[in-house]
């Protein structure tokens, strides 16, 4: 096999498409988001990209192994621009590969004529929250205003350290090619998947780019995480010291 192995499975004609980027993240954010599209809206897989920088290893459904692989799905919605949504359940192993992984990346979204680049993901806040603010970066100050008259928030050094993996690189090398490129990262704690940071997201990309699509399924999901940090909490309090307890400690 190639270092970067393109499998072809589809070429439908897109009009005007947008690359829509969600792999795994800090609390998946952007894998569900682009997961969310692809279950909400009519999809076609189009490509496939393997590679020897991806784990060594193959997914298993119902008795079928895949080989680990980034996919492209072409979406047609019934109202906004056509999307090319890349999805998957890896990122690259070492440095080399994310390089070589994201340009493959958009060589592909060029043969779909995309001009425009949006990368989803999450923002550690390090503690549980209840507003989700989405941050932005852009490459071009057109964007940003685009962005930021959607609700996105543009604050200086954040996320502090900058963006890594594929949707920081997507950034970078899409403006060497010229074409502009933003990452969108809702504000998550971190420690758990979060649906609700993947809605956010979504919310800004629709008002952007203007498709329909139902959420049930994801406030759904987020109905589910709130229990189970609803009982963290509940056994955090229980092993934590009483007010008495820190008392006596204090006396003694």
């Amino acid at each position: 096999m190639d270092e970067f192995d393109i499998e072809t499975v589809a070429d439908p004609d897109l009009d005007d498409p947008v690359l829509v980027e969600g792999l795994p993240g800090v609390g998946h954010v952007g894998k569900l988001a682009a997961e969310h599209l692809l279950e909400e809206l009519e999809s076609e897989l189009v490509r496939r990209v393997y590679s020897t920088h991806f784990p060594p290893q193959v997914s298993i459904d119902e008795g079928q192994a895949q080989l680990a692989c980034a996919e492209f799905h072409a979406v047609t919605p019934d109202e906004g621009q056509d999307l090319l949504v890349l999805s998957g359940d890896h990122q690259a192993q070492d440095n080399e590969g994310h390089y070589g992984l994201t340009d493959t990346f958009l060589d592909i979204a060029d043969d779909f004529g995309v001009q425009r680049v949006f990368a989803l993901g999450g923002v550690p806040t390090g503690e549980l929250i209840e507003e989700y603010d989405v941050l932005g970066a852009t490459t071009t100050e057109d964007f940003k205003e685009t962005l930021e008259d959607a609700g996105v928030a543009f604050r200086e050094d954040e996320p502090a350290g900058g963006i890594v993996g594929v949707s920081g690189l997507l950034l970078g090398l899409s403006k060497r090619r010229d074409v502009p490129a933003s990452c969108l990262m809702g504000e998550t704690s971190g420690y758990l998947v979060d649906p609700k940071s993947a809605q956010a997201v979504l919310e800004i990309l629709q008002e952007v780019i203007g498709f329909e699509v139902d959420y049930s399924s994801l406030e759904d999901r987020a109905d589910e995480m709130e229990e189970v940090v609803r009982k963290i909490q509940e056994m955090e309090q229980q092993n934590s010291p009483s007010p008495a307890d820190e008392d006596l400690r204090y006396i003694g």
